[in-house]
């Protein structure tokens, strides 16, 4: 039984390894001699002026996540339209309680404001 997870196995311990050989790789070949003019903050070629910390508005990122929600709902939801014949009544029930939950999803956001850009 154990022989049925061995490419498990060998998969996370490749998982495991691989970004460490890539890191230690790395902070083997990189340039080790630092000066000034290298570890100086690099813009445009021309130093920051005023404060560098500039606060975004959240509506930003409200746009960003819920593109991710329905791009993953795309995800899903494309699978399971390619085999929607084969898999019967009970998946064809679960997809609308999925599309539910997004819908209430979209319709708590629109209800907070998140979709108004100004």
């Amino acid at each position: 039984m154990l022989q049925d997870y061995s490419g498990i196995g060998v998969f996370f311990i490749v998982g495991l390894v691989f970004p460490i050989i890539l890191l230690g790789t790395a902070w083997l070949v990189r340039p080790k001699r630092p000066s000034p003019e290298k570890l100086s903050t690099y813009e445009c070629g021309l130093e920051t002026q005023g404060p560098t910390w500039v606060q975004f508005k959240i509506s930003y990122f409200l746009y960003a996540l819920i593109f991710v929600v329905f791009d993953v709902e795309t995800v899903f939801l494309y699978p399971w339209a390619v085999q929607f014949r084969s898999l019967g009544w009970f998946a064809f029930v679960e997809m609308i309680i999925f599309i539910a939950i997004l819908v209430i999803g979209l319709w708590y956001a629109w209800k907070e404001g998140a979709l108004e850009w100004m």
